[in-house]
């Protein structure tokens, strides 16, 4: 059973879309735990790791770096100060793709390389750095976005953020040293099937809103759709064709196009927030399908020759 959970995942995902989709009360019923249940993912992610896949040395720390700030700096900016200047930058559309452009790198972003056929180390690696490097970036980006709010705020949230992934990180890493988690295959094929059902459980309750606004309002929920389709599966296409193909891609294609931007939910003005559900709950839809779409944009890549540049 648990094998197949484990080689299901990637179609597992796409179910619990459409199970909160169709299931408002289901999804209601779940968006209290979904936050418990994200730390729990957070802490598999390193127990399937553990030490030697966190180890990354100065060379890889500054890659590691440097990806961060073009992600969640040079990216959001070169957005956003085009959008301001054409004074669009204050409606939602704009705001949430600057948002989710600001923001980290997904905390399952390791269950989602792995579900993709990478190596999870790297996206769990850039996933910390760029949340430890957060309260530098957001700054420019929300001093240019006043809407958002104060970067205090922010930099509060990160910083529990960081936190609860010290603890779950220290925790599951105390577990490998101990030895009562072996790194085997049949100890990762266990990790895979638990991490495939919670992202199911939290992609239903993450879907509530979504679903009520498919009903309500379908022209504002399909404009909402294409704009996070076209962000979410552009960077990933980006990502595959610029970088060099090797076992990294699928991680850095995923971490490139796949952000925390939930994390800002409990930071922003209410009237903001409010505004932003609609994308936040629609940027699921790219993010849960990355384990089926990716794997056939790197294909496609193979199949051409593109050998991409830079280091991976």
């Amino acid at each position: 059973m648990t094998s197949w959970l484990a080689r299901s995942g990637r179609w597992m995902l796409p179910g619990g879309l459409a199970i909160g989709l169709i299931s408002p009360t289901l999804a209601e019923a779940l968006r209290p735990i979904i936050g418990p249940v994200v730390v729990i993912l957070l802490f598999l992610a390193v127990l399937r790791i553990g030490p030697e896949g966190l180890r990354i040395g100065r060379a890889g720390l500054m890659r590691a770096g440097l990806r961060a700030l073009v992600l969640q700096l040079a990216l959001p900016l070169a957005i956003a100060l085009p959008l301001a200047a054409a004074g669009v930058l204050e409606s939602s559309l704009a705001l949430g793709a600057v948002l989710f452009l600001s923001a980290a790198p997904l905390t399952g972003a390791a269950h989602f390389a792995v579900m993709a056929g990478g190596a999870p180390a790297p996206a769990l690696r850039q996933t910390v750095i760029g949340t430890a490097l957060l309260p530098a970036t957001v700054v420019p980006v929300f001093a240019l976005v006043p809407a958002f709010g104060t970067a205090s705020e922010v930099i509060g949230a990160v910083g529990r953020l960081l936190v609860i992934i010290a603890l779950a990180g220290g925790v599951a890493l105390w577990l490998r040293s101990r030895g009562w988690v072996q790194a085997s295959p049949r100890t990762f094929v266990r990790i895979d099937a638990i991490a495939a059902v919670l992202l199911a459980v939290v992609v239903i309750g993450i879907m509530s809103a979504v679903g009520r606004t498919l009903r309500e309002d379908p022209e504002s929920f399909w404009l909402a759709m294409a704009l996070v389709c076209a962000i979410g599966f552009g960077l990933q296409a980006l990502a595959v064709w610029m970088l060099r193909d090797g076992p990294d891609l699928p991680a850095l294609a995923v971490i490139a196009g796949n952000r925390n931007v939930a994390l800002f939910l409990g930071v922003l003005p209410a009237a903001v927030s409010d505004e932003l559900l609609l994308m936040i709950g629609c940027f699921q839809v790219p993010m849960y399908l990355t384990p089926l779409i990716l794997p056939r944009l790197i294909a496609l890549k193979r199949r051409g020759g593109g050998a991409g540049f830079g280091a991976n």
